[in-house]
């Protein structure tokens, strides 16, 4: 049946839009000359990646122009950009954003231009226009003028916030003399530049910098390494598969950009208000930004995080001010000795001592003190028998304390004002000091009386309870710390100074994370014991692994996890975040991993369809980084010994680390090889000469790797069927020569000579390498020719042909 349109329906449509203001609607991406926009209309980019609008920070009463990320793709609002920082407004329905006179200007209620693009452009208001582009850049430009081609009037990039976004860039322009960096918000509720920026080293080094109020330096990334491209002291650089990070440098301008190599990954920097820089990923399965590194890695790294006079750890932080002023220096003692009392000082132990010292040759603590005391601009000293004596004046910032274990702390002197001033003169008034003494007797008295009353009947009985529980708590805490402190003395290397920096957690708070270790938050378990998920304070989640009782392993294990994983920090290795060892357990703190490891990906048949040939390579690529770098780069040469699918984790965005590191082995720098008579691992990921007579090097851990390459048969390979070796759920959309190289590159790995194995940078050339022919060819595998000649047995059983070796062997586990 036909419907006919209402005729008196449609001319009341086109009567309404006739007479409507013309404001932005439905969407569009562009504000023309003749729109605006304002209260809750909002422009969204083509592509529908970005959107633009006014929006109100948590609780703030002020509204402000920003951008987002589209609620289609990131249910959390993420304010990425806002152009109106320091001018914010109070009401967004009677505030307009429009085009006027060649830019973009924000007026406020009373009609006040407070933000514009602020061009002396010479183009009328008729032909200009912003869009909103799906790279999150705002552009200002001629309109009808090609998006691709022409430069923009005026955009966004050039104006950053406290997010950088890929394809936007950080440096400076030498012809406009612009600078372009981050700075951090005010607070979470105020977009207003707050203390903390990033930007490119002025001083031309090619390093990212975070200044402090931007005058006090207090963080480098390092040089920047072209050939590797990373920054030198950035390591959880050493593999991004995420960004491709580019330096260019000319004439006329110097900066950093970044691209996405998957343009689907949603990912972004952030300059934080804590003073970090922060890589965050979205993760669509749990709807949340995922911390991927920040740096500083610590916050009380950050310069006078705390303000003047404070103190900061890591658990812990705050600052102090004078309620009284200094009274006494130099001259001043001598010449009025009876008007004031001298200033004191305050011992406090245990701190690492500010920048801004002047070291003084002096032979013994009361002269330094005396120095300090004679010199009107001193705050505080300190004196140390191999340092001597150290003078600080003005207000002391970065006060640290050191973390457990640390011993490197010093002892502080800080200087405080008397706060009781000597009379003058007994006899100038003898009346007003009568007065005085007898008032002040009399209320200290009277005060004394009543803390004493209190203390003897109303508090008696409350003091008493709360002694006994402080006794109970103090008695347990002491325990566990002494067993904390014992265990980081022998994780230390030789018995010698141990740095290990890694937050002790207490048992009640591990049971209220894990629900008193139920069943429900039960997510796996291995040869250590069982792994639960936890909800740490702030909905942080974690994963707990605690050492059972019927565990093969044990102590060893465990401090091998703290000495390791502690002072390790790749993007492929998993982050250990504490540790627990109180009332006789073991337990540590990981990041959590939602994807669990690659083996339920591989050999679970409902599940390896998730993982496809792109998802794989990106994979592959992450093991043989994580590798690389506990061989070559990390601070202590590590052989993992163990390395397996279901020893690699998948975080939520598939990005494999690499874990259990209880079975690892250090190396010193220049060692290449080692024997052992306990033999540890898993079989079928072992290399022949490891698991026959305890020899491993690198090339054990190499031999592992390509094992995990492959999982299938030589045969297939010999006979030129070596796309038959993949897996059918791939094959049909991986690229035929790159997967043919992932197999030559695993054949090579799992040779049967140690020699004729390549090292790890070798295998990631050989993987990055366009050039499948230069690859070197492959011997029979070990795996393969000596598949029935290594016995799984313990060692009361193994062949006299074969040294006497210990075997601990990891749960069992199908190739």
């Amino acid at each position: 049946m036909d419907t006919q349109p209402n005729p008196k329906f449609v001319f009341n449509v086109l009567l309404s839009c006739l007479f409507l203001k013309p404001h932005v609607c439905l969407a569009a991406d562009t504000i023309a000359a003749n729109q605006s926009l304002s209260g809750d209309q909002t422009i969204v980019s083509a592509g529908k990646v970005f959107e633009l609008g006014f929006f109100k920070p948590g609780n703030s009463a002020n509204y402000y122009i920003g951008m987002w990320y589209s609620k289609q793709l990131v249910s959390l609002e993420t304010i990425v950009w806002v152009a109106n920082r320091e001018t914010p407004v109070s009401d967004r329905f009677s505030s307009v954003l429009r085009i006027s006179d060649g830019n973009l200007v924000l007026f406020d209620e009373s009609n006040t231009p407070i933000w514009s693009t602020n061009l002396a452009s010479t183009i009328t208001s008729g032909s200009a226009q912003a869009v909103l582009l799906d790279s999150g850049n705002l552009v200002l430009r001629t309109a009808g003028s090609n998006a691709n081609t022409s430069e923009p009037l005026w955009q966004s990039f050039d104006h950053p916030a406290h997010t950088w976004l890929p394809e936007a860039r950080i440096g400076f322009n030498i012809v406009t003399n612009q600078t372009l960096f981050l700075t951090s918000w005010k607070s979470s509720e105020d977009p207003a530049p707050g203390l903390f920026t990033l930007e490119l080293d002025p001083n031309g080094r090619n390093a990212y910098l975070i200044f402090w109020n931007r005058s006090r330096q207090y963080w480098t990334s390092g040089a920047w390494d072209a050939k590797s491209r990373i920054f030198s002291w950035v390591p959880e650089m050493r593999l991004n598969y995420i960004y491709n990070f580019s330096y260019v440098t000319n004439k006329n301008e110097s900066y950093f950009t970044y691209s996405l190599y998957n343009p689907k990954t949603i990912s972004r920097f952030v300059m934080h208000t804590s003073g970090q820089i922060q890589q965050l990923t979205w993760l669509e399965s749990s709807s949340k930004w995922n911390l991927f590194w920040n740096q500083p890695r610590k916050q009380c790294e950050v310069y006078g995080l705390c303000g003047a006079f404070g103190s900061c750890n890591e658990a812990f932080s705050s600052g102090c001010s004078r309620i009284t002023n200094l009274k006494y220096c130099g001259t001043a003692f001598s010449a009025n000795a009876e008007s004031r009392a001298p200033d004191v000082f305050q011992e406090i132990r245990i701190m690492s001592l500010p920048e801004n010292k002047q070291s003084v040759v002096i032979g013994n603590i009361s002269d330094c003190g005396s120095i300090c005391l004679n010199n009107c601009s001193c705050t505080a000293y300190a004196y140390d028998s191999s340092t001597r004596c150290s003078i600080f004046t003005g207000d002391l910032l970065d006060l640290q304390q050191p973390e457990t274990g640390d011993r490197s702390g010093k002892t502080l002197y800080i200087r405080l004002g008397s706060a009781l001033p000597l009379l003058k003169s007994v006899t100038a008034n003898k009346r007003s000091l009568v007065i005085a003494l007898v008032s002040g007797t009399a209320g200290l008295l009277t005060i004394t009386f009543v803390f004493f009353l209190w203390k003897k009947t109303w508090g008696k009985e409350r003091e008493r309870r709360r002694k006994n529980g402080e006794t109970k708590t103090l008695e347990k805490e002491r325990k566990h710390r002494k067993k904390y402190d014992e265990i980081l003395r022998n994780v230390s290397d030789g018995g010698g100074k141990n740095d290990t920096e890694l937050p002790l957690f207490s048992l009640r708070s591990i049971l209220a994370a894990t629900n008193n270790f139920s069943e429900a938050n039960k997510v796996g378990e291995g040869g250590f014991g069982p792994v639960y998920k936890g909800i740490l304070p702030g909905n942080q989640e974690v994963a707990i692994k605690r050492l059972s009782k019927k565990s093969g392993q044990g102590h060893q294990e465990f401090m091998n996890e703290l000495k390791l994983i502690a002072k390790l920090q790749h993007t492929n290795l998993v982050r250990l975040l504490g540790c627990c060892t109180e009332e006789e357990e073991l337990i540590l703190i990981y990041e959590f991993m939602p994807n669990r490891s690659l083996d339920k990906f591989l050999f679970d048949p409902s599940e390896k369809l998730e993982l496809d040939w792109g998802k794989r390579f990106r994979i592959i690529e992450g093991i043989a980084q994580g590798i690389l770098y506990i061989h070559k780069y990390s601070r202590l040469k590590i052989i993992h010994r163990d390395l397996k699918a279901s020893n690699v984790l998948l975080d939520g965005a598939m990005n494999p680390k690499i874990s259990d590191f209880g079975m690892a082995k250090i190396f010193e720098i220049n060692q290449t090889e080692a024997n052992t008579n306990r033999v540890v691992g898993t079989y079928g990921y072992m290399s022949p000469e490891y698991a026959r007579y305890g020899h491993f090097s690198e090339k054990l851990d190499v031999f592992s790797f390509g094992v995990l390459l492959l999982e299938i048969a030589w045969e297939l390979w010999k006979e030129g069927r070596g796309m038959e070796v993949i897996d059918a759920s791939v094959r049909e959309t991986c690229p035929p020569d790159e997967a043919l190289k992932c197999i030559h590159v695993g054949f090579l790995c799992v040779q049967e000579a140690p020699a004729d194995r390549p090292t790890m940078a070798s295998v990631i050339r050989m993987l990055q390498s366009n050039e499948a022919t230069s690859l070197p060819p492959s011997k029979e595998p070990a795996f393969s020719t000596n598949r029935n000649s290594i016995p799984v047995v313990g060692s009361s059983q193994l062949p006299a042909v074969f040294s006497n070796n210990g075997v601990t062997i990891s749960l069992p586990e199908g190739r």
